[in-house]
Order: structure tokens, then sequence, then C-alpha cells
């Protein structure tokens, strides 16, 4: 059978629209939100529906191909462009979310986005743990991990999923739960998506109407002791509190707010359960130093989706991360030797995400990845603008990375990998053994082409 035969045998089996790189629209059909990352697959397909997805997947096993899945493409750089020989399914039109308020839980379809969650679960007083961005999918950003705002009092999102929907390499759908399927129910909470794709996600919310949450800034030339400060308060702080502290290069956009345009920034983040007259007393370490400005107050629960301030929609970049055991002096110094305001740098930004709290301790029938061991994660990001500025991100970003390595807990969490690495970084010998034996009984012919590969491809 020809290849244009085949593809007219696809488009008969699907709702949704195929695209090839001979019809219009293919850059459009390809494009990741990272507009940085320029994927090449063989053929697009936008699923309508789990049917789609089914046949997507039949299809390509029937042809030799692989299936490379992605709701946003957020984290589309880990995996590259060059996807010759996949398919890229796209999962971007099925955004359902349904909410039981009773049993505190919500579904929600292959490509929802944290957005969509929150319109739906702030009616009813409730909260899921989402990451800082609204268009993030939740598939994606749930399998490999999920780190939010309330992460250190209710740990990773992936340990609160409940059930999934899913297509396995077969083409078959499975229901996928602690009963029904236990190890791949473990594999998917954490473990990535090398083991299938995932129709729809059942997972826990949690009661929550009000935060007290917000940011100080400082001018970057007073980084070195706002964030020593941070990380002592940070030490102190209870589970209740998750804080970040951030050295920004404001770019010079009409989205940027006029008195942060172009200006470089030391931040600290913060989002509290406590109220705010509690968490006042644990944050005025920080404005006796005076910040410049000060937005915390109380909000909506939803808040959370923009206080990080991540890009409103698609922007080139590149970004990589490492998980520190410990944030000492020396480590600040090296930080601000190598990317801060006088460093020439072209990083955006750095940040340090304090753990700890129930990112430490593992939850009792938690899924492959069960906690983050260290104290930071720290993650490096700059914006794209043509080959060379890529090439500079690219090595400022290792040689950051490499400036952080004596703190270095020698792990990885993949959210924040943005380049193929050893998976064995991330969960550890036995668990990455494990993973690997499921990945190859439920997929031996290897028609998944995940962000991160637990097996070598």
């Amino acid at each position: 059978m020809s290849v244009i035969d085949r593809l007219a045998d696809l488009r008969a089996r699907v709702r949704g629209a195929v695209t090839t790189p001979d019809d219009p629209g293919w850059d459009d059909a390809r494009q990741a939100w990272n507009l940085a990352v320029d994927q090449h697959p063989s053929v697009v397909v936008e699923a309508a529906d789990a049917d789609d997805i089914a046949a997507t997947v039949r299809f390509a096993r029937e042809n030799g191909l692989q299936v490379a899945v992605q709701g946003t493409g957020h984290g589309a750089a880990a995996r590259g462009g060059d996807l010759e020989g996949a398919v890229l399914l796209r999962t971007s039109s099925m955004r359902g979310v349904t909410v039981d308020p009773e049993r505190r839980v919500a579904r929600v379809q292959a490509g929802a986005q944290w957005g969509d969650v929150a319109r739906a679960t702030a009616p009813h007083g409730l909260v899921a743990l989402h990451g800082s961005s609204h268009d993030v999918g939740v598939v994606g950003y749930t399998l490999g991990g999920g780190l939010g705002w309330l992460a250190r009092k209710h740990g990773l999102a992936s340990s609160h999923v409940t059930a999934l929907d899913v297509i396995v390499p077969s083409g078959q759908r499975v229901e996928v739960t602690d009963s029904s399927c236990p190890q791949l129910f473990w594999a998917m909470r954490g473990g990535g998506g090398s083991f299938g794709i995932v129709v729809e996600m059942e997972f826990a919310l949690f009661p929550l109407r009000e935060v007290y949450a917000g940011a100080l800034l400082w001018p970057a030339e007073r980084a070195g002791e706002v964030l020593r400060r941070w990380r002592d308060v940070a030490e102190r702080f209870p589970d209740d509190v998750t804080s970040i502290g951030r050295l920004v290069h404001f770019p010079p956009f009409p989205t940027v707010p006029e008195p942060l345009r172009g200006r470089r920034m030391v931040l600290v983040e913060a989002a509290s359960l406590l109220g705010e007259e509690e968490t006042a007393a644990l944050l005025q370490p920080l404005r006796d130093l005076g910040p410049e400005m000060d937005t915390f107050t109380t909000s909506p629960a939803e808040v959370l989706l923009s206080l990080h301030g991540d890009p409103p929609e698609p922007v080139p970049g590149m970004g990589g991360g490492t998980m520190l055991a410990e944030l000492p002096d020396a480590a600040i110094d090296a930080v601000l030797e190598l990317a801060g305001p006088e460093s020439g740098s072209p990083l955006l930004g750095i940040e340090f995400r304090h753990l700890g709290g129930a990112l430490g301790r593992t939850p009792e029938g938690a899924g492959a990845l069960s906690s983050l061991q260290g104290r930071f994660a720290a993650y490096m990001v700059g914006m794209v603008t043509g080959p060379e500025a890529a090439a500079a991100i690219e090595r400022h970003i290792a040689i950051t990375q490499d400036g952080l390595a004596p703190w270095s807990t020698g792990g990885a969490y993949l959210n924040f990998t943005e380049a193929p690495t050893d998976a064995g970084n991330a969960f550890g010998t036995t668990t990455v053994r494990r993973l690997r034996d499921i990945a190859e009984a439920i997929d031996p012919d290897r028609v998944m082409r995940p962000n991160h590969q637990v097996r070598a491809y």
C-alpha cells in the first residue's frame, strides 16, 4: 500500500484532522507551545475523542510508526524536533472537565489545561494540585510528577491521581486503578508517558477558596542578601507555605508591567494556607529588607495560576534544572557570578523552589515518583531569538548547572528537564528497573515515543 493510500486509510479511521507535510496548515499543526522546538513528525493527528486515539495507535502499529502524544507542547524540547517515523498525536481539542464536589475529585480529558480545571473547581471551593501556569496540560504535568504551589502541604500531583482511562500501545482501552491494573497505575503516576495514552484522568481536589499569596521584589543588585535571607526564612516555613526565590530579567515587552519592563530583579514568591496575620509574621524578616514592591494579598485560590507570571501565550524558550541537597552561601555566590546582573548571562531567569514538607515524604500507595529528594529545585530559562541565542542559552544553562554541581543531589525532576536524560537520575536504579520491565511488557514494539524515555531507543 502506498503512503497516499495509507494516509487515506488513516483519515477514514478518525474524526479529527489529519495533516501531512504537503497539506495547508502543516506548520501550525506541528507547532508545540514552545516555539523554539521545530517538530518534524511524519503526520499529525488532532484527536477528536478516545476512538481517534485508539485508531491512531492501531494505525501506527500496523505501519511501523511510533506515536508521540502532545497536549500543549510545553515540554516538547525534551523529545526534540526529530520525530521522523512518528505520528504526532495532538489531544488539545479534548478539554472536558467534570467535578464531583461530594467525592472531591475532578475527571479531565486528555487535552485539558489547568485553567480549565480551575474554572470548574472554584465555584465549589475546591482546588487541584496544579502548576504555575493556566495553559499547561494537566495530563503531561501530572504524569511527570507535578510540582505546584501546594506541594509542600500535599506533595506531588501524581500521588493524588485516583484513576486513569488509558489507550495502551496495543490500541486497547483500559481503566487503570490500583485494583484493576496496579502495576500500570504505579508506573504512570510520575513515571512519564512510556506506557500508554491517557484519555481521561481522575484526581483528588482539596478545599480552598482563598490563599494569601504574592511576591516581594528588589533590584537585582541586592540578590545576594535577599536570596540568603529567603533561604534562611524558608527553611523555617511550615508545610503550609510554599515559596520560590528568583532572579529575573524582565523582557521589554508590552505585556510586562511598566515598572518592571526591561529590569533585572530578585523576587521572593510565596503561597500560604495560613492566612494573612500568621503568614505576615513569617515574611517579616524579608519585609525588613525593604522590598521595592510587595504584592501579597488574600485572593481567590485561582490566583495561583498567575502568581509566577509565566508567559500568557506561546514563546520560544530553553530551560533546564537541577536538584540541590542544600543552598549554602557558596551556591548563591556561584549563581550570581554565573547568571547574576553583572554576569552577561543570556538567561532570563533562574529560580530556586523550596522543597521539603510533604515533597520529602513517601505517601502510602505512592506511584513511581513518590517524593523529591533535596531541599531545593533549581530551574534556568532563556528566550530563544535565533540560532546564536539558542547556542548561548544552552551553554549558559550547562555552565550554571555545572556551577551548582557541588550541591546537587545528582538527581533530576523530569518536568524541569528539557533535554534527554538518563531515567536513573530521576528515579533510582530499583524504580527504573521496574519501570523498564513494565514498559517492555506493555509496549514490546516500542510504539510510544514519550518526552522522556525509561528505555534506550
